[in-house]
């Protein structure tokens, strides 16, 4: 936990670092829509038997998950690091840790496949199956938001403020 609000703090210093906004009905209703398109690109891609872009199309679908819960509360990230250690920081008590451990393994599979030539040892149907899953507990976790636990994660972010 200390190293997530360590590496937040830092986050909150960067230009593109995390940044309260409005929240946004329509902008997490718009990454949903990414993320199914990504889930469908997974499908299409792991059917064919292409493991890079299967891999990476499953990163980016509960990539989008997840910063259409940010959107919702309202809180902006263009650092992929920080808008992970945000989700752990902010949901870890409402999300099981098997979500933000299959996000970082997700995103570093991701770099494994799309910048390196090595085999990959992932099993692309059981990616397909988490990633569906995954994206699935991030939608429930979306709709038993209220104004309140809303509230509640702005101040809880605006305490690590320098």
């Amino acid at each position: 936990m200390q190293k997530d609000e360590d590496q937040l703090k830092w986050c909150l210093e960067q230009i593109r670092g995390i940044r309260l906004i409005q929240p946004s009905d329509n902008l997490a209703r718009a990454y949903l829509h990414k993320t199914k398109n990504a889930i469908k690109s997974m499908e299409v891609n792991a059917q064919a038997g292409i493991t890079d872009w299967t891999i990476s199309a499953s990163y980016y679908a509960r990539y989008f998950a997840v910063y259409a819960l940010l959107m919702k509360v309202g809180v902006k990230s263009e650092i992929h690091d920080c808008t992970i250690a945000l989700f752990s920081y902010l949901f870890g008590d409402d999300a099981p840790q098997h979500l933000t451990r299959q996000l970082r393994q997700s995103k570093k599979d991701r770099i494994e496949n799309q910048y390196y030539t090595q085999t990959s040892s992932v099993n692309l149907e059981e990616t397909v199956k988490q990633t569906r899953a995954f994206t699935l507990e991030i939608d429930k976790i979306i709709d038993e938001l209220t104004t309140e636990t809303i509230s509640q994660h702005r101040k809880r972010l605006t305490k690590l403020r320098p």
